[in-house]
């Protein structure tokens, strides 16, 4: 035990981390781990496992994520009970300080079947211990050949890496709140905002980014701002940015968990992407003198920080660009136009130098390399004629890890919401798929799928009285909870999981290419129906609408990390699925009005107008026209014309638009469906209406 913390102090010169992988009996591996726990003065020790943990503070696997922002010197992370957690291996290392060691205990051997935690993805009627473990068994070659870690195997002798040279020191950040000169200047950066000039953050884990945003907001609201909005997909995310204003503001107190306030006035409010999009929309948020701070800008949907842009003239974009926050390497590329177009004086930042450690930490090189949190983007290819695909074997994947990070990098880059568990979805999940189009050894497209329903009529019975809920089948589980459909459980499905297009090879095909091989297939295997589910987003969903999907649910409420409404599409492939999908369109079509009256009052109008164009086509009456004439050019009361307004904007949907005539319809479809004012004030709001209603008449006629 001696030379273990011996070198840990070895460590802590170089102000590194390093990882132990103890491996063999539960008993001896618990005790080895009890006994370096007792053997030196660790700062802050955590033992992570399950609720017989010998030592404590004890947490769960599960909610190692509430650990963000903590310090541990040392942290033992059990798996021959609970199973191993990639995301808790993820959180937990940006936990440890330098000098520290994370003790990962496993079986011996490790990676020959899968463990309890699979029980999370193991959908019904699986169970965990039938599943594949390709996943476990490549983090069990990675562990075998590392020259990073520390092997300690339960009987056997210790094998101590080697350490490199000590690192030269970091350079000092010349501002005393501030511990690099990287977290200084971004300091420096977010203080002078400039109006229209939105501040982009990416760094890595570890780089000080929140606190950088903490200290920040502590200078602004002692000096200028009246008021500085933060939001992020979870209030725990920006803990450590009320931690700094709380430390550097002693004249101001914590009013609630999201809420500071200064003596004179000052405020920090921190709001969910839903709540201040709802907000937004009611103008109570935004305007002259505002400011936004969007911490893991990355997890949230680009189109919705389109839109905060346009309301907030000083705007910053912080997201963390590796691990389980959601990745930002593709977060500038995805964002780039949008911000191009709206403000294109924007500024880009990366914080590279570390907090917590030195550069070369072995702990972060070894995490990094087992979760792929750095996979690098294939190179794109020259566009070609002839696309083709093929499907993709995973315990040939599991084995390649050149391919392996190729594609992860292509996913990572093309998604805002991948995480570590989703490599191992990826390689064990049960019905999972894989599809892909490669050129030159270089994935330029990938396709993720799932299969879904093949239930027994009894037990989807069950599931739409909501007396079961069997694990996983997302889209055909929730159409028979929601819509009350039984055939939804029984036909079998196949859901799109992921697609994901090379940034550079986007708008050539090759995602329709991928979709019409994958179905071409499912059909020849029987499967019944293909269907995706998404936030609503006009551009996605017209990709999905062109392709011959119809839309057969809509979430009720926005999700409260992304403030998106979720849709659900599908496309029949044989004669069960075209019938099921026939009732799953009519229940939808005949809820969607009255669903656009009150719960989804807040739907884009964008998206309202494309489901719109679903609905059967309805003959205006000539009441109809006299009620629309009399709205567009005399001083009819549009309230007392809301119906025939209601079917102008359905007829309007089907019609060749000019842009001028598509910017009517959405007011139409807005005002006369959801009840959305045109504006605050009454009289102005009738007049617009009544020349957006005009605007339609010639087009629709």
């Amino acid at each position: 035990m001696a030379a273990l913390t011996h070198h840990a102090q070895r460590l802590a010169h170089r102000r590194w981390r390093q990882l132990v992988w103890l491996s063999g009996d539960a008993v001896q591996c618990r005790a080895l781990a009890k006994a370096l726990w007792q053997a030196y003065a660790w700062q802050a020790p955590l033992w992570v496992g399950d609720e017989n943990a010998p030592l404590s503070p004890l947490l769960s696997p599960r909610k190692a994520r509430m650990r963000l922002g903590a310090e541990h010197q040392l942290v033992v992370l059990e798996t021959h009970v609970t199973g191993f957690d990639p995301e808790a291996l993820g959180a937990l290392a940006g936990t440890v300080t330098a000098g520290g060691l994370l003790v990962l205990i496993t079986p011996q051997p490790w990676g020959e079947a899968p463990d309890p935690d699979y029980a999370r993805f193991a959908d019904y009627p699986w169970h965990w211990s039938d599943l594949t473990c390709h996943y476990l068994a490549r983090l069990a070659r990675q562990l075998k050949t590392s020259t990073q870690i520390v092997r300690w195997h339960a009987g056997q002798a210790l094998n101590l890496p080697r350490l490199p040279l000590c690192n030269a020191d970091e350079t000092e950040s010349g501002d005393s709140d501030c511990l690099t000169a990287d977290q200084a200047y971004a300091v420096k950066q977010l203080v002078g905002l400039k109006r229209r000039r939105p501040l982009v953050i990416t760094a890595d884990r570890g780089r000080g980014k929140s606190a950088a945003l903490g200290i920040a907001c502590a200078r602004l609201l002692m000096k200028k701002a009246k008021r500085i909005v933060l939001t992020a997909p979870r209030l725990s995310s920006v803990e450590s940015v009320f931690e700094r204003v709380v430390a550097l503001c002693p004249d101001g107190r914590r009013v609630g968990p999201g809420h500071f306030v200064l003596t004179q006035g000052s405020e920090l409010i921190f709001l969910p992407p839903d709540r201040l999009t709802e907000q937004i929309n009611a103008q109570q948020q935004g305007g002259d003198g505002s400011y936004l701070m969007v911490d893991e800008a990355a997890a949230i949907p680009a189109a919705l920080l389109g839109q905060w842009l346009t309301v907030f003239p000083r705007i910053v974009f912080a997201t963390t660009v590796h691990g389980y926050e959601g990745s930002g390497r593709g977060f500038a590329l995805r964002f780039r136009a949008t911000l191009d177009r709206l403000t294109p004086q924007w500024k880009a930042l990366v914080l590279d130098a570390p907090i917590r450690w030195h550069r070369g930490d072995p702990l972060e090189t070894v995490v990094n390399q087992l979760l792929l949190l750095k996979a690098s983007l294939p190179i794109a290819q020259r566009q070609e004629s002839i696309v083709a695909t093929e499907t993709i074997d995973r315990a040939w994947l599991a084995k390649d890890d050149t391919a392996l990070e190729k594609l992860f990098g292509l996913l990572v880059q093309s998604h805002y919401r991948t995480s570590p568990n989703d490599l191992r979805q990826l390689l064990d999940g049960p019905g999972t798929a894989l599809r892909m189009v490669e050129q030159q050894h270089e994935p330029q497209a990938i396709l993720v799928t799932q299969e879904e329903g093949g239930f027994e009529a009894v037990l989807a019975n069950q599931v739409a009285r909501g007396e079961r809920r069997p694990q996983g089948h997302l889209l055909a589980q929730s159409l028979a909870t929601h819509a009350g459909s039984r055939e939804a459980l029984t036909a079998r499905w196949r859901r799109v999981v992921r697609i994901a297009t090379h940034p550079e090879r986007r708008r050539q095909g090759l995602g329709q290419a991928l979709l019409h091989d994958d179905m071409a297939t499912a059909k020849q295997q029987g499967i019944a129906l293909y269907g995706a589910t998404f936030g609503a987003e006009a551009s996605l969903l017209r990709f999905w609408l062109t392709l011959g999907f119809s839309p057969v649910r809509l979430g009720i409420t926005r999700e409260a990390s992304t403030g998106e409404f979720a849709v659900m599409v599908a496309k029949a492939l044989n004669t069960q699925g075209e019938a099921v999908l026939a009732d799953l369109c009519a229940r939808f079509q005949a809820a969607l009005p009255s669903l656009l009256a009150f719960e989804l009052k807040a739907l884009p109008a964008s998206v309202v107008v494309l489901l719109l164009e679903q609905m059967p086509s309805i003959r205006l009456s000539a009441r109809d026209w006299q009620d629309i004439e009399d709205v567009a050019t005399a001083h009819r009361d549009p309230v007392l014309a809301r119906p025939a307004l209601q079917a102008l904007a359905r007829e309007a949907s089907r019609c060749a638009l000019t842009e001028m005539q598509q910017q009517s319809l959405r007011q139409v479809a807005a005002w006369s469906l959801q009840n959305r004012a045109l504006s605050n004030a009454h009289n102005d709001a009738v007049k617009a209406l009544r020349l957006a209603v005009n605007n339609l008449i010639e087009p629709v006629k």
